[in-house]
């Protein structure tokens, strides 16, 4: 992550209000001469801050600071920041399923099969239309009430961040099943689950790299 001097803020500050706007006229408002400054504008065009126009002079680049904090999601990997996944079998019945959502204090629960290969998962929303109908939830499995594979948005250990929170902000989903991929004697392709990335694992990351910054770390 690039860190900025407290003079390279103050020279994006300036651009930022003032742009387009010449080197010269920055040195004049910082009160140095333009040879001493130009180290700083160098990197701050270099990184993507600001842009250089010849005859017109520096123009502030929004996507410059949206890029480093592309640069410094892009570091983390999906093992980074997921969390230990809610898991119950096909054959639970759907009371003992919210009691187990609501020990566990989890949003979603995933469901797999005899072989413990990820086979559905269920959520809050399915629990509670479920509770509002006619259902014995006592003997009823969740099974029944499951979205079932394929339609399942998964991820893996090895996905960036980025990749993560594109799929629960396109799918507009809760969470995502960590899974790892296996093939069975057929050839078909079975997922275990490892853990589990929600919009609080993504939410602790950002809140974790702001402090990092508000610390010069």
């Amino acid at each position: 992550m690039i860190e900025l001097s407290d003079r390279q803020e103050k020279i994006v500050a300036i651009v930022k209000e003032c742009g387009p706007i010449t080197g010269e006229k920055i040195a004049e408002m910082l009160s140095m001469t333009r040879a001493a400054l130009r180290p700083d504008l160098a990197v701050l065009t270099m990184s993507g801050f600001l842009e250089a126009k010849p005859r017109v002079g520096y123009t502030f680049r929004t996507e410059g600071a949206e890029n480093q904090i592309r640069r410094v999601l892009n570091q983390y990997r999906v093992r980074d920041i997921q969390s230990r996944p809610v898991i119950v079998k096909e054959n639970c019945s759907i009371y003992d399923a919210i009691v187990t959502l609501f020990v566990e204090d989890t949003g979603s629960i995933f469901v797999v099969d005899n072989d413990n290969y990820l086979s559905g998962l269920v959520s809050r929303k399915d629990f509670l239309k479920t509770t509002l109908g006619q259902a014995d939830i006592h003997k009823v499995p969740v099974s029944v009430i499951m979205t079932r594979m394929p339609n399942i948005i998964t991820t893996n250990i090895e996905e960036t961040v980025i990749e993560a929170v594109k799929k629960v902000v396109e799918h507009e989903i809760d969470s995502l099943p960590v899974v790892k991929c296996f093939l069975d004697a057929e050839g078909d392709e079975k997922l275990e689950v490892v853990g589990k990335v929600t919009k609080t694992n993504i939410a602790r990351l950002l809140l974790d790299i702001a402090c990092l910054h508000n610390e010069g770390v």
